[in-house]
């Protein structure tokens, strides 16, 4: 594992530049943290790409891409956490891969990861490693969580969009047999498969 740094933050190459990257789940959740801290690392406002919403399990990050694309040899990658770069060893090592092939390098934090030196190799791995067990321990938890809510009687399904009065209209008028499908869900303002959900809901005694 090469770590490479002369004075605060320092790469080696004149011409080598920094490519930010910064991601959060949710929408709900702020990326200032994260942008703040690759400014302080030295990254230019320019240079920060992110995904907004995107989970790091999904590939599909469009932010991640044009980051990879920008990196050029002697480039440096740089992140808060790997946990914000990648979520899963297969991903973090297809990552590390194109970094090599690019000849950059990652930086997590202040510290700079060489990914084609053998013990980089190996900590991309480890770190990668515990990322996907903290990603499945958060899973699980989330199900446990959700199993004793629902043992408890705090967690119901979907409530019905047509209340008990509506679908037995829906009902009436259907049996009537002069009203289709798209007439009820026109008549109901409700989407074709609600109307067959409220149908199939029906108890015929």
């Amino acid at each position: 594992m090469k770590v490479a740094m002369t004075g605060p933050f320092s790469y080696g190459p004149a011409m080598a530049i920094r490519i930010g990257y910064a991601r959060c789940s949710t929408h709900a959740q702020d990326l200032e943290a994260q942008r703040k801290a690759l400014l302080e690392l030295g990254v230019a406002e320019d240079r920060i790409y992110t995904d907004h919403g995107l989970t790091g399990t999904s590939r599909d990050r469009p932010g991640l891409d044009q980051a990879l694309a920008a990196l050029r040899e002697g480039d440096t990658l740089i992140v808060s956490k790997l946990d914000r770069l990648a979520r899963s060893v297969p991903d973090a090592r297809d990552i590390a891969e194109e970094l090599e092939r690019k000849g950059a390098k990652l930086a997590l934090g202040a510290a700079v990861h060489d990914p084609t030196d053998p013990m980089g190799k190996m900590f991309f791995n480890i770190v990668a490693t515990f990322a996907e067990f903290e990603a499945d321990l958060i899973r699980m938890r989330t199900r446990e969580g959700m199993a004793i809510a629902k043992a408890k009687g705090k967690l119901r399904g979907k409530r019905p969009k047509l209340s008990e009065k509506q679908q037995k209209e829906l009902w009436r008028m259907h049996d009537t047999g002069e009203y289709s499908i798209s007439d009820l869900a026109e008549v109901f303002s409700v989407s074709r498969p609600t109307v067959y959900r409220t149908l199939k809901r029906r108890k015929i005694p």
